[in-house]
């Protein structure tokens, strides 16, 4: 978290078990205020278990969470300044968009000329103003979302969870949703709490996520610095796909860290990826930072291959190498200009390179 960036949200310690089977285990969390936070893991994780807690939906067995400086404990979920959309949207089928979006309002007594205020400055806000008199049933997938999301912007909470906002809608809208929920966040700048289980979408909207494994925060960080510099071999490939090699540093030679993988490769690392050669475990690369050509690639790190298998993918072809060693190498190859990944094809000899910076350094 940056200097000028203050936590909206601390969770220190917290832990729930269920029937005896812990769900979450010690997780210390900081928001940083007017983010979109994505909790991201499979199912089991504890991503929704912790969202629950957060709305005060259930009670830790141990830890402390705080809201703006301020101890939850013991504040109900309906004095708490947080509201959830929830996966199904939970729309009245017999009220319109405007009840709807109003009935929180209502609820918490609000006087008509501020509900009227707040009512036209949500529907404004999510593009709803013309859908004022329709019943959800006859909105899209899409702007039922956006009704929801008008109805808990309204009522105006600190932080907003959000629970799969995505898992009802088709895959072709999901990336305009996603464009808007990003431009409606930075619009009202309400910290998003989001829970999913789609890694491109966590890296879509996130400010920063917290891969979630076991009960578990496995590690914090915005999404480039979680694919760039994951710290685990859980991470690296929960995000993404990568080349993965258990090994040992083996010394130097020209400023550059050798490690030797477990089935035989060398692979030079640039130093300014490892503070500490001792602690290194693993290493890895994605396979779009592997160089690949019929000719030799002047690389500190290079090595013949053959073409195992290609598949085309419009902008990108996918390819599948086999080292001398037997290793399988995934590398991403752009197919732009007469580029290696439209022309190879599977039995061609090739050659690989990998720039050291672009080897990844874990340690756990």
């Amino acid at each position: 978290m940056s200097n000028h960036e203050s936590a909206i949200l601390e969770i220190d310690g917290v832990s729930k078990t269920f029937d005896r089977t812990p769900v979450l285990r010690d997780v210390n969390l900081e928001v940083p205020r007017g983010t979109i936070v994505a909790l991201l893991g499979a199912s089991g994780s504890g991503k929704t278990t912790l969202l629950q807690i957060i709305a005060g939906l259930q009670d830790p067995d141990a830890g402390t969470l705080r809201i703006d400086g301020k101890d939850m404990r013991a504040v109900p979920p309906f004095e708490r300044s947080v509201n959830m959309m929830f996966q199904s949207y939970a729309l009245f089928p017999h009220l319109t968009v405007l009840g709807n979006v109003e009935y929180g309002l209502k609820a918490r007594g609000v006087k008509r000329a501020e509900r009227q205020r707040r009512l036209a400055w949500a529907l404004e806000l999510t593009r709803l103003a013309e859908f004022g008199d329709r019943r959800p049933d006859q909105l899209s997938g899409g702007q039922r979302q956006r009704v929801a999301l008008a109805r808990c912007l309204v009522m105006q909470p600190a932080i907003l969870l959000l629970d799969e906002p995505m898992a009802a809608l088709d895959r072709g809208l999901r990336a305009q949703v996603q464009q808007e929920l990003i431009s409606i966040q930075r619009k009202v700048g309400t910290t998003f709490i989001v829970v999913t289980h789609d890694q491109e979408e966590a890296m879509a909207i996130s400010d920063y996520i917290a891969v979630m494994d076991k009960g578990r925060i496995a590690q914090f960080d915005p999404p480039r610095i979680l694919y760039e510099n994951p710290r685990s071999r859980f991470v690296a490939s929960f995000l993404g796909n990568i080349n993965l090699f258990d090994g040992s540093v083996g010394g130097s030679e020209s400023g550059r860290l050798r490690f030797a993988t477990d089935d035989g490769l060398e692979i030079f690392i640039a130093p300014e990826n490892c503070a500490d050669p001792k602690s290194i475990c693993t290493v890895g690369f994605r396979p779009e930072r592997l160089l690949v050509s019929r000719i030799p690639i002047d690389c500190p790190n290079h090595w013949p291959g053959v073409i195992e298998q290609v598949s085309y993918s419009g902008t990108f072809s996918r390819a599948t190498i086999r080292t001398p060693a037997g290793r399988l190498l995934d590398a991403t190859l752009m197919n732009v200009g007469g580029a290696a990944g439209s022309e190879l094809l599977a039995g061609d000899a090739v050659h690989v390179g990998l720039p050291p910076d672009g080897v990844v350094v874990m340690t756990q």
